[in-house]
């Protein structure tokens, strides 16, 4: 997707050789042309999959899957990592380790918003090992909900996450794939040219 390639090409600032930096349009301030952009090309892709619901997790996931869902028409739900005094029972729960973070959290989705009867679009900002869309494939597994594939804004096609869930079966679509981080160089994947960001040391 050029726009967003654009976009990282353009604000994006690599941290490390694994660490890239978005969050001036896409988890902390949030380009909400960009998100409507993302979720026409997410739409597009998965127009005649039967979707009836969209599942992602908070809080960066919830921008991409919005729009994915205005465009689908279909309800969007998404797991909370947080416990919540209004969110008790029927919770159907998932484990997930985040890398970034070094920790494991228990998301959570209420039985009453996923069935049998969906066919479930996952929508997340980033993939890299995976461990957060696996998360959402399981609650989506429990409740007997059918999966329809796995969107990601950015792929990190250099980290395992990207080959561990084709491998499992799922389709993946993945609007920009980055190859590399090396040496404050971002590559993306089928393109020939590397492009300079900053990078913060």
């Amino acid at each position: 997707m050029e726009l967003l390639i654009e976009k990282i090409k353009n604000e994006g600032i690599v941290l490390s050789s694994s660490v890239l930096k978005v969050d001036s349009f896409l988890n902390h301030q949030v380009d909400p042309q960009l998100m409507l952009e993302i979720g026409k090309e997410f739409a597009e892709r998965f127009a005649h999959c039967g979707i009836t619901k969209i599942l992602t997790i908070e809080s960066s996931g919830i921008a991409p899957a919005v729009m994915t869902g205005l465009q689908l028409n279909v309800p969007v739900v998404f797991a909370r990592k947080r416990k919540s005094l209004t969110l008790v029972n029927n919770l159907i729960t998932a484990s997930v380790y985040s890398f970034t973070k070094e920790e494991t959290s228990e998301i959570s989705v209420s039985n009453q918003y996923i069935s049998e009867n969906d066919k479930v679009l996952i929508i997340d900002d980033f993939l890299a090992n995976g461990r957060a869309s696996l998360g959402l494939a399981d609650i989506a597994s429990k409740a007997k909900a059918s999966i329809a594939g796995i969107g990601i804004v950015i792929e990190k096609g250099f980290q395992d996450g990207g080959s561990l869930l084709r491998d499992k079966g799922y389709r993946v679509e993945s609007l920009a794939i980055i190859d590399s981080l090396n040496d404050g160089l971002v590559s993306f994947e089928q393109q020939t040219t590397e492009t300079k960001v900053e990078l913060t040391r």
